[in-house]
């Protein structure tokens, strides 16, 4: 299928372009403000479907919203009726449409010749009347809080906040696209349908700087937020695509001694911390037990045996694993354990613990295995 994307370097056509491109069944037809009308009227003649994305909202006269709004909908429909070219147009309207304001006054104007347009022609008009969208790829400083937020807290560049209970409605920009996409597959013919994004985030200002902030300190603190799922998961992702090439990694503390190395990698709020550690051959670590606390450990590198010690009936029990077996081995309350280097070579560790060390409450007691 030919669509046409207007708009086509603006930031939700950046990525509904690359989405489309995945999908290697669509020719993707590009127009933006620095294209001709005649270039326009072209790509029309061809199109099949037409994402109308492109618009006006922060001009420096309020007649450009009824220029770039209005009157270039009006051209792209007059154009294509004229040609008998009757075919769907998703648009991005605005919340505002429902608001007395001229940016808002001319998207619900936008709105109805598109309806129009429908109802004359047997066909479809899909009109998205959005909140805030954001992602990668938005400009900052711009028009959008959130890239603002992003782009300058990833730089130390102090944000001005008027009102940090400030309300936004928010959409991420892969939800946006994921519903654009599902429509190409519709075969529903219908005048016009109003869509709404499923996942809308209700927050404030105050609390998407806090987090962003708190996205920035993770990486002294090595406290990660719950990036995984829904809000978090989505605005983490923007944060990072904010950050300068020369931000791309960052150090984290070593703790050497004639044992080997200890490093943390990465705590979490609720379910605890990854680690790893390196141990020179014939060492030994460990040598402790818990009486909450657990662990799992990964051999990455190298051949270990690991001893086990029943704190109270003196039980004893060792196992040997190596990196080549992809083994876990948990420590269990009330056991005292330790691991050895068989090998000849550093062993290396990866550890996950179902806690962040606390200095002050370690749960962990010295306690000798001993042999089995």
């Amino acid at each position: 299928m030919k669509i046409l994307v207007t708009g086509s370097e603006g930031f939700i056509a950046k990525n509904l372009i690359k989405k489309l491109e995945e999908q290697e069944i669509h020719e993707v037809l590009k127009y933006n403000k620095s294209s001709s009308i005649d270039k326009l009227k072209s790509l029309l003649n061809e199109a099949e479907f037409i994402f109308h994305l492109a618009g006006v909202n922060r001009p420096k006269d309020t007649d450009d919203f009824i220029i770039g709004n209005v009157e270039f909908t009006k051209l792209i429909i007059d154009h294509l009726v004229s040609i008998d070219n009757i075919i769907p147009i998703v648009f991005t309207s605005s919340i505002q449409a429902n608001l007395d304001n001229p940016y808002g006054k001319s998207k619900l104007n936008a709105e109805n010749l598109l309806i129009d347009y429908s109802k004359l022609n047997n066909t479809t008009a899909y009109i998205y009347r959005l909140p805030n969208v954001f992602g990668k790829w938005c400009k900052p400083n711009y028009n959008s809080a959130v890239a603002t937020f992003c782009y300058n807290i990833s730089r130390d560049i102090p944000v001005k906040i008027n009102d940090r209970d400030a309300n936004l409605s928010l959409v991420y920009i892969d939800d946006v696209c994921s519903s654009f996409l599902d429509i190409i597959n519709s075969d529903n013919i219908q005048e016009h349908i109003f869509i709404n994004i499923d996942e809308v985030y209700q927050t404030t200002v105050g609390e998407v700087v806090d987090l962003i902030k708190k996205f920035k300190e993770s990486r002294q603190t090595l406290i990660t937020e719950k990036v995984g799922l829904q809000f978090e998961r989505a605005l983490y992702s923007t944060y990072l695509s904010y950050l300068d090439k020369e931000m791309f990694s960052y150090k984290i503390p070593t703790h050497s001694d004639e044992r080997g190395n200890f490093v943390e990698m990465l705590k979490t709020r609720d379910s605890g911390q990854f680690s790893f550690f390196t141990a020179h051959p014939g060492i030994t670590r460990g040598g402790h037990y818990h009486h909450t606390k657990n662990e799992k450990f990964l051999i990455l590198q190298g051949s270990a045996k690991f001893r086990f010690k029943n704190i109270l009936s003196k039980d004893t029990y060792c196992m040997n694993v190596d990196s080549e077996s992809y083994e876990i081995v948990e420590t269990i309350p009330g056991w005292a354990h330790d691991i050895t280097n068989t090998g000849s070579d550093d062993l290396i560790v990866m550890l996950w613990a179902n806690e962040i060390f606390d200095e002050s409450k370690p749960d962990t007691f010295s306690s000798e295995v001993g042999d089995e």
